[in-house]
Order: C-alpha cells, then structure tokens, then sequence
C-alpha cells in the first residue's frame, strides 16, 4: 500500500471515529519529515517550567473601550472558588509570579507600616494612572493559604520604585528603598509562609514603561535584595531565589546589569509581547505568519549569548508574556488560536535554554489562561497542561521538511524514557502527513526484543506492528479559530458540573503509521519507544 492510500485511510478512520469534528476544507495533502537530533539536549527547562502570572489591576483597568480585568486582581480573587483551586492543582505545581504594572505602587501593611492600607484609586495625572495601593497582610494570609493549598510555588514581584525621584527625562533616579520590602519578607519568615522567589521591579529596564531605572543603579538594588534575603533566611529557612529585572530586553542594558549584579541573581526576567497592541486587527495574521513567529527567535539567541558571555550565574526566564499587550484581545488571545502562538513559545524558549515561561495572565484580561468572570479554562490552558505532562526537562533540536506552515519541536518525553514531538499546522487546507526521523544512535524497545542501531532511522521503525504511540489531537469547535472551546481528539474539553478539570485522554496509533496533521491543528505524539541518547 502506498504511503498517500495509507494516510487517506488514517484521515478517514480519524474523521469516523470522531464524528462531531468540523473538517476544514483538505483537498490539497503534502508528505513532511520531522528530524529530530537526540544526542545531545539543545536547551533544558525547570520542572516546573510553566508559569502564570496574576496582576494588580482594578476593575476600572479597561483598554479601548473594554474593561476586561472583573475581580481577577491578587487584592479581589474569589480564592474559594472550586474550578480555579483544581485548576491550579493539576499542575502540580504551577508557578505563579504575582506582579505587573502596578507592583511599583504597592506597599505592604506589615506592623511597622505607618501609612494607612488605601486601595488603588484611578488618577490618570499620576505614572501608571493610579495612586499607591497596599497589600493588607490580612489578604496575604488568605492568599498563602490558597497557594499552600493549591500546590502552588510563588514567585513575587517587589516594588522597586520606592524611595526613587522620577525626573523630567522620565528616569527614576536614587537608590531603592527597601525598608518595606524588607519588613515583609520578614513578615513572610516569622510566619512561616513559603515564598519561592522575590523579583525586584517591573518593566524599568531598557526603556522602561512609564519611567526607567539605570542598569548600574539597578544591579546595586538587585545586590541589596540579595543581602536582605541572606539575613532574613540565614536560619534554616528555605533559600527563595534572587530576581531581576521583570522588564522588556535591551541588550546595552542588560549586559551592564548582569555584569554589574554579579552573583547576586538567580534567574534573569524579561518580557514577551511580540504581536503588538490588543486592538490590532492584524494579530491572527501574525500568529499563522511562521516568518513573523520566527523573529522572537533573535532576541532569545540575544540573551542567551549575553549571558554565556558574562559572569552571572543566572539563567534566563521569560517572567511575563501575553502576546498582545493592553489586556489582549477578546475571541483572540482567550480562543483556539492563540495556542498556535502559546506553544510556539513554549517550544522556542525551551530550545533557547529558558527555565520559566510566565504567561499573562492566569486569569485577567483578555488573555488569561482562565476565564475571568467564571474561571473555566480557555484553549491555553488545556494547551500548557498537556505540555505539562508531556513535555520533559530536555529540549531537542529538531527541523521540518516539507511545507512551511508545520512548526515542530521535540523533548524527552514527561513519561516515559521516549520523546514526545508537538506539530503545529498553521495552514487551513492542507493536511500535511510526516513521518519521523532521527540521526544518531538509539534504542527501540518493545514487548520481546531490545536493539540498537545506529544509524539515521527513519520511523515507522516496528514492522510488526506490536508497539503504538500516543497522540493528542487539539482543534476549534467548528473549526473556528475564534472558538473558546477546544476540542482533544475530537471532544470537547470541558470541566464538569463540580468544577473538576477534564481527562486528557490520547489516542493510541499503530507506531508503523505516520502522523497526520489536519488543517488549523496542533498534535503533541508520545514516542515512548523511541530512546535516544539525551533522554537515556
């Protein structure tokens, strides 16, 4: 049987066994190859490499017109809520970077505060548009408790502004003041609240957004924080991590700030939103453009180079990426589509040694994992918990031959001592059928017999036919790539009416077939017989 007939057979079977799947329009099919070079890892992640962040903002937060915030701030979260808890839980962990725009205003109602805890009131004279708010350490005890309950590992933004002057030029000029920073970290040990890691600012580097702060001025900042943490944790209490500076990348200024900061950084943050402003109407043109998706590939190479070539020992985390900045926007950034963009990046940071990938938001605005309003999740959060189970630490390099619109990437597998590969086809008529490739020495194992060859192999690799793969199927109800709901394998994902997360559940596919790709879809494949040397 030839390779066209056997994939038309597939495709059918696919479309039988799943009846209430839309099939876009697939008259046009094109053959691709995937290699995949597993000898050595190219990039390697932190366990918990998922990240999501919550945010400071106000109902009265709106952008062009939209007001898309609710009560999803850190300051008015509904923490009781049954979908959020298990939402949080089926990571195990999540890693949640509490921050944003608004961090820089924040003081903290710990016993020595002297000024009265005020919520943020809108002021649009003021930077940023609001005045100082607090955090009442009566909501931060709410707020650990959910965490310690939900299994969750918090990352929180300090403010980094406190006791700067900000000039006419727009720059922010003195030292920091950490008195109050200083007290609540000692808040957070006395009571024995666990905070895994303590970042310094937001979005002041470079540039800045509202005002800057000089990258010498800031290492010593980041250096003061790392001896406040070394006093407060000195008796036996969990190291948290040093991080800086949460902002977006120039490449002068942080080469100088890591330079300058010497050791006293763990990991170094900056901030992704490549597609522009939310009201752009052009963003899906941007996410199924593979050249404009392969641009934020030159600033990850940036950052990775420049800190190779520096003294730090820090490595790089994306702290915050939303993609469409100003909240993003409505049936884009919290619909199907947006997976294609979300995975991409997952994908590319892992290749580029990033640790964390923090995602705005987990809920709030137009772009969080979780709707805002009732909290079921979006596309992307069905996306970044299958990453989550599939996906291991090690980043493999892998490449696409054929049409330009597949995006490929590969780990190790999460399960297994195999490798799970994530394709994603951007183009909505072609069905692309592929096969898998490898170039260097590995084992396949099965029920009877154990073998090496070394050799480039091309899979199918068990002629019979005794080992299968598992494969996730991810697709817009109707084929609408507006859709908020995402269909796996054909089903809909949906939480069930106590709030439980749903199953995901694979198929299972003979090993000797090759991988098919449906129009406007994206396919994570668990190979868990294909070892090779960077996942031994």
């Amino acid at each position: 049987m030839g390779c066209r007939q056997l994939s038309m057979i597939v495709l059918f079977l696919w479309v039988f066994q799943f009846p209430d799947k839309t099939v876009v329009s697939s008259a046009v099919e094109e053959k691709g190859t995937v290699f995949v070079y597993g000898r050595a890892a190219v990039g390697t992640v932190d366990e918990d490499f998922i990240c999501a962040t919550l945010d400071w903002w106000p109902p009265q937060k709106c952008d062009y017109g939209t007001c898309a915030w609710d009560h999803a701030s850190i300051l008015n979260l509904d923490l009781n809520n049954t979908i959020f808890q298990n939402a949080i839980r089926e990571f195990a962990p999540l890693k949640i970077r509490i921050g944003g725009t608004l961090q820089d205003l924040v003081i903290y109602e710990t016993p020595d505060q002297k000024q009265p805890c005020l919520p943020f009131t809108q002021n649009t004279s003021l930077l940023f548009g609001y005045t100082q708010g607090c955090l009442p350490m009566r909501r931060w005890n709410q707020l650990n408790d959910f965490f310690s309950k939900t299994g969750a590992k918090v990352i929180f933004g300090l403010n980094a502004l406190s006791g700067r002057s900000i000039q006419s030029n727009g720059e922010a000029v003195g030292a920091w003041d950490y008195t109050n920073a200083e007290s609540f970290i000692r808040y957070i040990v006395q009571n024995n609240h666990t905070v895994d890691g303590w970042e310094l600012g937001n979005e002041l580097c470079g540039s800045g957004v509202g005002t800057r702060v000089a990258a010498s001025q800031y290492a010593t900042d980041t250096i003061a924080l790392r001896n406040i943490v070394n006093r407060v944790y000195r008796d036996g209490s969990p190291m948290p991590l040093v991080i800086g500076p949460g902002g977006f990348f120039d490449a002068a200024w942080f080469t100088e700030y890591l330079n300058k900061a010497e050791n006293s950084l763990n990991a170094t943050t900056r901030h992704i939103y490549n597609l522009g402003p939310g009201v752009d109407q052009h963003l899906i043109e941007k996410i199924l453009n593979p050249s404009y998706l392969d641009q934020e590939a030159i600033t990850f190479r940036s950052l990775k180079n420049i800190i190779n070539n520096s003294s730090t020992k820090a490595v790089a985390w994306v702290g915050e990426a939303g993609g469409a900045y100003n909240s993003g926007r409505n049936l884009v950034s919290n619909a199907f589509v947006y997976s294609f963009w979300y995975l991409d990046q997952l994908g590319m940071a892992s290749v580029y040694d990033t640790k964390t990938y923090c995602r705005q938001s987990l809920i709030g605005g137009n772009y969080g994992l979780l709707n805002t309003t009732n909290f079921t999740p979006n596309p992307d959060y069905y996306s970044a918990l299958i990453w989550r189970r599939l996906m291991g630490r090690k980043a493999l390099f892998t490449s696409f031959s054929g049409t330009k619109k597949i995006r490929s990437y590969t780990h190790c597998a999460r399960q297994s001592k195999g490798i799970t590969v994530l394709l994603m086809n951007l183009d909505n008529t072609t069905t692309v059928v592929a096969n898998v490739e490898l170039n260097n020495t590995y084992k396949l194992r099965h029920r009877k017999t154990s073998q090496k060859i070394a050799r480039t192999s091309q899979m199918p690799w068990v002629s019979d036919g005794e080992t299968q793969r598992e494969e996730y199927h991810l697709t817009a109800k109707d084929g609408n790539l507006h859709s908020q709901t995402m269909l796996l394998n054909g089903h809909a994902l949906q939480v069930n009416s106590i709030g439980d997360i749903p199953p995901l559940e694979p198929i299972h596919v003979n090993s000797t077939d090759p991988i098919t790709i449906a129009p406007y879809s994206i396919v994570f494949v668990h190979m868990p017989n294909v070892v090779v040397p960077a996942c031994a």
